[in-house]
């Protein structure tokens, strides 16, 4: 694929930038250069090549669920500035 001016404009179009000329060959070059090291890595042959799903061969690496204690809610509300029994009391944030 071969980049050209046109496809420099549009590119720069749809990213709503605007190049001065100089800067226009030098994206354009770098474009040429990027989509040249994409078909060169379509050249590879990668028969019996399995996908590379994950990074880490690790699987299921979590902590196991332990039941832990918890605070009262009388002591969740004690430091609330407004609350009543049960909940935090907010300002409404929400028009209708």
């Amino acid at each position: 694929m071969e980049v050209n001016e046109a496809l420099v404009d549009k590119l720069a179009n749809l990213a709503r930038l605007k190049f001065d000329p100089a800067a226009k060959e030098e994206i354009r070059n770098d474009l040429q250069k990027m989509i040249h090291f994409v078909e060169k890595l379509n050249e590879v042959d990668t028969a019996g090549v399995e996908p590379l799903l994950h990074m880490s061969s690790n699987i299921n690496v979590l902590r196991a669920d332990e039941v832990k204690g918890s605070i009262t809610r009388e002591a969740g509300l004690q430091n609330a500035p407004i609350h009543d029994e049960q909940f935090f009391k907010v300002p409404k944030v929400i028009k209708k």
